[in-house]
């Protein structure tokens, strides 16, 4: 089922995430609505909060070589931690479903390793890299509390302020 999406500056995007302690059918509901809103939404990833579920869950699904998400390339993370960080960085245009219609340059590690749980509790362990290394940090934020505008220059930081906070009286507007 597809969920709504929480968008800044909602305050449960603020929340810090609890760990999943029950590996059940209500898991995997929330799993399998998670990846149905995400595919819905044209994202790459999505972490529970942004559906207003506060538990350490995200997916990961990076389109193929002809731009298409399948099954077949969905990550389910469940209590996912960075284990390891390169000091290698990488510059990459991020957007968020959270945060629609903006992306901006943010700079983060080229090369993660992580560790989590699927759907059946069984433990994983994963090195990204480059694109994939970019989705697992910006999702992992998300289970912190944290949004990517977050690691924007101050200057940059204030500009975007002003026009989302000019975009959402537009919309106010409209209704």
């Amino acid at each position: 089922m597809i969920k709504e999406i929480v968008t800044y500056p909602n305050k449960i995007l603020r929340t810090k995430s609890k760990d999943v302690e029950k590996f059940d059918s209500e898991l995997h509901t929330l799993l399998d609505d998670m990846y149905d809103t995400m595919i819905a939404k044209d994202g790459v990833g999505l972490a529970a909060i942004q559906i207003s579920v506060p538990l350490n869950v995200l997916l990961i699904c990076i389109p193929d070589e002809n731009n298409i998400q399948t099954p077949d390339n969905l990550l389910e993370a469940i209590n996912p931690k960075i284990t390891h960080k390169d000091d290698a960085l990488i510059v990459y245009t991020e957007g968020c479903l959270s945060v629609p219609e903006f992306h901006e340059d943010i700079k983060r590690a080229q090369n993660v390793t992580v560790e989590y749980f699927d759907r059946n509790g069984q433990k994983h362990n994963m090195e990204a890299q480059d694109f994939l290394a970019v989705v697992w940090q910006h999702e992992m934020d998300h289970l912190e509390g944290h949004l990517f505008i977050e690691k924007l220059s101050l200057l940059k930081r204030k500009k975007f302020e002003k026009e989302w906070k000019k975009k959402l009286k537009e919309e106010k507007n409209k209704r």
